[in-house]
Order: structure tokens, then C-alpha cells, then sequence
């Protein structure tokens, strides 16, 4: 990196149960924006145990504070969601509808920011139709989806304790976002 300070990558996602598949999968690609030189931290689990978000009021629960915080602070993000009957689980969808809390933001919403989107599901159905309902959110939020999605179907990969998973090839993949977050981070930093 060039600049003084690293690209600030920030997970959102998992499920609450701790260990959970899809928190495992943000951690891998997590871990390939560290590899890409990025400064990296998550929102997961009971973190995101979140009121339902209500635009009508301005007062928000400390979590949901600290979640906007982290997302404004952040040059790119990945979001990891299980996928439950064909869609995004609620928690990771309210969690991202806190977002709006940054309209009024010089970089409203996640604008200017590469997302990385993966859906988790026990099948392909639920976790390719996770995938776009994600590209979907990210794109009205006006983050820029990063070139490679991941869709992982847990009846034929399981990820490990270590950071690792059954399929070598779905571990380089989720890196590969987790990188391509990074590195839009630091091409925008250069553009200024």
C-alpha cells in the first residue's frame, strides 16, 4: 500500500450460531484482503442481533451504532449471508438496511466502496438466489459488487475450524473476493 494508512475492509454476516458456515467463509475471504494488505475487522454473529431498523426514528441501540460507524469508516466491504428458504437470512438484511443511516454522508450509502458478496446455502438454488438478492442490495446502496461472487453449497463443501474448507478451490475464490475488495480500495485511493 502507498498510502499512510491501510484499506479498511469490513466483514458483515454469519448467522447466530457461533462457527456458523457462512461466518467461516467471510473469514477466509477476510482473510484474503489481509493477505492484499488490508486492515480488517467483523461484524458477526450476536453482533448483529440488531433492533429492526426504523427510518422514522433517529435514535439508534449502541450496536447499531457501532455498525454504522464501522461502515463509514470502511474503504470495502463483504457481505456473507446463509441463505434460508431461497433468500438472504433477515439479520444480514437488517443489518444492511442501517445503512441508510448514511444518506446524508459525503459518501452516502456504501458509494465509492467494493463489496464482496457471498451466499451460503445447503443447496444451489438457495445460495445462487441468495448471491443476486445481495448483488441487488448492494448495487441500490450504490456499492460496487466486486467482479467474482460467491455462491457455496454446503451439501458438497464444509469449512473447518482452521480457515480451511473440503473444496481447495472454493477457499481460493473467497480469498480471491476478499482480495478484489482491497484492491478497489486502494485503486480508489489513488484516483483521489
Amino acid at each position: 500500500m502507498t498510502s499512510t494508512r491501510a484499506i479498511k475492509v469490513l466483514g458483515i454476516g454469519g448467522s447466530l450460531r457461533d462457527g456458523s458456515q457462512s461466518e467461516r467463509a467471510l473469514r477466509i475471504a477476510l482473510a484474503g484482503a489481509e493477505e492484499a494488505g488490508a486492515e480488517v475487522s467483523a461484524i458477526t454473529g450476536s453482533a448483529l442481533l440488531l433492533p429492526f431498523y426504523d427510518a422514522g426514528i433517529d435514535e439508534r441501540a449502541p450496536e447499531a451504532l457501532q455498525l454504522v460507524e464501522a461502515v463509514r469508516a470502511a474503504d470495502g466491504i463483504v457481505v456473507v449471508s446463509p441463505g434460508y428458504h431461497g433468500a438472504l437470512s433477515g439479520l444480514v438484511k437488517n443489518a444492511l438496511d442501517y445503512v441508510e443511516d448514511l444518506r446524508s454522508d459525503t459518501r452516502p450509502y456504501l458509494d465509492g466502496r467494493g463489496v464482496g458478496l457471498i451466499a451460503v446455502a445447503y443447496g444451489w438454488q438457495a445460495a445462487v438466489t441468495t448471491l443476486d438478492q445481495l448483488r441487488t442490495i448492494a448495487h441500490a446502496l450504490r456499492g460496487w459488487p466486486t467482479p467474482l461472487g460467491g455462491a457455496v453449497n454446503t451439501a458438497e463443501v464444509k469449512f473447518d475450524e482452521a480457515g480451511g474448507a473440503s473444496e481447495e478451490r472454493v477457499v481460493a475464490n473467497l480469498r480471491l473476493i476478499g482480495r478484489q475488495v482491497a484492491e478497489f480500495g486502494v485503486a480508489r485511493r489513488t484516483l483521489g
